[in-house]
């Protein structure tokens, strides 16, 4: 696979995610056509773009560099001349399926297309195309353009060259690509997050603690050493000079005892309507956006005091 210089990327879908991508390929010097059905989309981007673009990280924005947005509702338009497609559609597999089968049609046969779905198969999303080599997972952590991890998996039919070019080119947009060396469902990190969300929901739900306070355990205990390191690395340096296996020889008792209790409770419609009472009680007064502006700003200030550690 081919791939010439990526100077233009189509966005399809231009929600929340997919407004933040384009910010972040915009602040990078590229091109940006982007697509959605929804009426007023196109608005609602520029709009998106100018209030993400503050918050993009200090590196990008002493670039001083901004591509062009164009704007198609027409998907067969916008994927013409793209180097790169990052779709961010519906999360239906039927849907999905269909949609990347139209951008597949559309666009041309080197270009890699690039899917930001949370749980959806690749092997699944490219079931349908002629070119289903170069379709590949490329899922970001919200928001894409302040965030660094993007996550990389191919499906059955995923060519290695596809992968390695969104590698490379995730890369020169600042992020951190990881890579799933089999598909599973929810990928990594939002299994992850699932599984701290299970239990966060049990706790309340025994009455352990507030939503507040469940809420603080997690930022003001282990979440600053996650922001440095992940939980098998943070559980090396509880093990002492003998790493993990100080950790099991210390910990191993402990461990089987609290997996043993961990929850197990079931997201059906009364739970749901009990957290969700809970969580708004606890926190209203805060509307959504504003509570997301307010991490973006200090998300931002928390990278940029990490990198600057980690070049002292």
């Amino acid at each position: 696979m081919e791939q010439k210089a990526i100077e233009t990327v189509t966005v399809v879908g231009t929600g929340t995610i997919g407004a933040s991508w384009t910010c972040l390929f915009l602040a990078h010097g590229l091109d940006v056509v982007a697509t959605d059905i929804r009426e007023g989309a196109e608005a609602e981007l520029h709009e998106a773009v100018d209030r993400f673009w503050p918050s993009l990280p200090d590196p990008v924005l002493q670039k001083a560099r901004r591509g062009t947005l164009h704007f198609s509702p027409e998907l067969e338009a916008a994927c013409k001349g793209a180097d790169f497609v990052q779709e961010n559609a519906i999360e239906r597999q039927d849907a999905k399926i269909e949609l990347m089968r139209r951008i597949d049609t559309a666009t041309p046969d080197q270009v890699v297309i690039a899917s930001s779905s949370s749980a959806i198969s690749v092997t699944d999303m490219q079931s349908a195309c002629a070119h289903p080599e170069r379709v590949v997972l490329g899922h970001p952590f919200n928001p894409p353009h302040l965030v660094p991890l993007v996550e990389l998996a191919g499906g059955a039919q995923t060519a290695d060259a596809a992968l390695a070019t969104a590698e490379r080119f995730y890369t020169s947009q600042g992020k951190v690509p990881v890579r799933l060396q089999k598909e599973v469902y929810g990928h990594i990190a939002n299994r992850l997050q699932a599984a701290i969300f299970r239990e966060a929901v049990h706790l309340l739900e025994s009455g352990v603690a507030t939503a507040e306070d469940i809420d603080r355990a997690v930022s003001e205990g282990p979440g600053p050493r996650w922001a440095l390191m992940g939980p098998l690395l943070t559980y090396r340096l509880a093990g002492g000079d003998r790493g993990m296996e100080g950790f099991w020889d210390m910990f191993a008792p402990m461990q089987e005892k609290l997996w043993s209790e961990l929850g197990s409770p079931v997201p059906d419609a009364a739970l749901q309507a009990r957290v969700t009472e809970a969580v708004e009680r606890c926190y209203a007064g805060r509307s959504v956006r504003a509570v997301a502006e307010d991490r973006d700003r200090r998300l931002r200030r928390v990278l940029a005091a990490r990198d600057t550690g980690a070049k002292g």
